[in-house]
């Protein structure tokens, strides 16, 4: 028997709900949001048979597991509840927006034995493959320094999300920037397998007058759209993490997460023109643009009706940035039922929703387990309050390893 899955929050869950309907280990997806009317047009959109009005309601159905697409600034208050409620939780993210939930995350799946994987898209990116893989090889050496960064603006995209909340919008729109940094931080973390220890940061107060970034209109008191981190590694090395939500800056022509490594023996450099490996061997560079570059998958590999991205996938997630793969990605462990769905954020959904499937149903940790998710949330979080101190230099907490006797899920088998 395959899993019986629900996902929760249709405006982000779209993305997804074709993935875990032709995954082979599942068997129904049902769909729960609290807006019906979307509730309705996603449900017959996507020819789901069940909808709940509220994720209370899914709950208390027989549910296996959900998939959580619920506002940012909520998602550790619903992790705590699924998993209470004896359900696998797969999780948008971040984590939790509170040090306090992550904690109470990491102890309940750690009781459970509940799997909890966090859906943090940049560690498929092909950056961020290629980038691991390098390192495992030594072709790094000795990591000495990184950067991260998630340049999105609140034009591009996020007014739209944050105003279907409703009323009242801007008090969850003024998320602290460092709050959201796991695609700035996951790519250098899931590569040099080390975690933060202390940070210093400093924000730039917003200048715009919409109501979001000013202070007191927000539930975080939070006057910062951009903040700018220095973090040290657990192995010596330094990092920079940048999370900007004004700027101009064209994410969806060039990528708006970003990512450097910079080692003893190579480094890997991006930059809006492309991206290069640099060892020390000159005769060594390498321009890996177009290793990296997402690419449609042949048609006769993957067919499917041309229409179906107009049709059913938000105007943003239509280009070919969203929909394809990169030289690097290891399109041979998906299962071919996936190939040619929606794959979005640069090829990683795919890989996600299968990492996701495939540990709830041998019970195996996934790469982006809860353990991994906290060390990626965490120092951003203590990043913020650093921010709001003018750079107080704090150290970053870390919730430690999962059990060793939790087998690790290989998704490459």
């Amino acid at each position: 028997m395959g899993m019986k899955l629900g996902v929760v929050g249709a405006n982000f869950g779209h993305c997804f709900i074709p993935l875990f309907q032709a995954h082979p280990l599942v068997d129904e997806v049902v769909l729960a949001d609290l807006n019906t009317k979307l509730l309705q047009e996603t449900a017959k959109t996507f020819k789901v048979k069940t909808t709940y009005s509220s994720l209370e309601e899914l709950l208390k159905s027989d549910v296996d597991a959900i998939a959580l697409y619920t506002p940012r600034h909520l998602h550790g208050t619903h992790t705590l509840q699924a998993l209470r409620a004896g359900k696998h939780v797969y999780a948008a993210v971040p984590i939790a927006s509170e040090l306090e939930e992550i904690e109470q995350i990491i102890d309940e799946v750690k009781q459970s034995r509940l799997i909890y994987m966090s859906g943090e898209t940049s560690y498929y990116y092909g950056s961020a493959i290629y980038c691991r893989q390098r390192y495992k090889q030594g072709d790094f050496g000795d990591f000495v320094y990184g950067e991260g960064a998630y340049y999105h603006d609140m034009s591009h995209g996020f007014y739209e999300v944050f105003k279907r909340l409703g009323e009242g919008w801007q008090q969850k729109a003024g998320f602290p920037p460092m709050y959201y940094p796991t695609h700035s931080t996951s790519i250098v973390l899931s590569a040099i397998d080390e975690h933060m220890t202390e940070v210093s940061c400093m924000g730039y107060k917003d200048q715009v007058n919409d109501g979001v970034f000013k202070g007191a209109n927000n539930l975080w008191n939070n006057p910062f759209s951009n903040e700018t981190a220095i973090m040290r590694t657990s192995g010596g090395g330094v990092c920079r993490i940048n999370e900007f939500r004004r700027v101009g800056f064209y994410g969806n022509k060039i990528k708006s997460v970003r990512v450097s490594l910079y080692g003893t023996q190579g480094s890997y450099e991006e930059h809006a023109g492309g991206q290069v490996w640099a060892p020390m061997d000159p005769e060594a560079f390498q321009d890996v643009t177009d290793l990296l570059e997402i690419k449609k998958l042949d048609q006769d590999l993957a067919p499917m009706d041309p229409n179906y991205f107009k049709k059913n996938v938000y105007p943003e997630f239509q280009d070919e940035p969203h929909n394809g793969y990169s030289s690097v990605h290891p399109i041979d462990r998906l299962p071919v039922e996936l190939l040619g769905l929606p794959n979005g954020h640069q090829g990683s959904h795919q890989f996600l929703v299968d990492d996701f499937v495939k540990s709830v149903d041998s019970g195996k940790l996934p790469p982006n387990h809860a353990w991994a998710a906290a060390r990626y949330c965490i120092p951003g979080l203590i990043a913020h309050d650093s921010a709001m101190r003018e750079g107080e230099l704090h150290k970053i907490p870390d919730l430690g390893e999962p059990p060793e006797d939790w087998e690790l899920l290989n998704p490459d088998e």
